[in-house]
């Protein structure tokens, strides 16, 4: 069975309650195993078919946990070549952290990424949060259509 992870990181709850609509969304696409985690390691990564990252932007940056993550990805080599790739988050500002990841994920570490990423400002209503269950839709379907 495929499988996705959703991970997140959110200071406010913005980015936890859009990564919690993307996984929901990635669980209706089909017969799809979804891990919506806020701490993982970075040698798992490898172990999934797609990564969708919830990167809220902080002082125009990605939080210091995400960037970490791909960091220690990359000390690792952790293959990640192919994959299907999202992101997303929430801003006040300038929005700049989904945008990175998308950078990393695609030439950092060579995924298939869909672009662009979803970007919220402030809190997310009916509308944003029926975005994030569409993305994590639109990656499950991509994974069933590969597998």
């Amino acid at each position: 069975m495929p499988r996705i992870l959703v991970f997140y990181y959110s200071r406010t709850g913005r980015t936890e309650k859009m990564a919690n609509a993307v996984a929901e969304g990635a669980k209706t696409g089909g017969n799809i195993e979804v891990a919506l985690e806020y701490h993982i390691p970075a040698e798992d990564l490898g172990t999934f078919d797609a990564i969708i990252v919830g990167a809220p932007t902080y002082h125009h940056e990605m939080p210091f946990g995400i960037k970490q993550l791909f960091e220690d990805a990359a000390e690792k080599a952790v293959n990640l070549r192919g994959k299907p790739g999202a992101a997303f988050g929430s801003y006040g500002w300038s929005g700049e952290a989904p945008k990175l990841v998308l950078e990393i994920m695609k030439n950092k570490f060579e995924m298939q990424v869909t672009e662009p990423p979803l970007l919220v400002r402030d809190e997310p209503n009916q509308v944003n949060l029926k975005a994030c269950q569409n993305l994590g839709k639109r990656i499950s379907e991509i994974l069933i259509r590969e597998a």
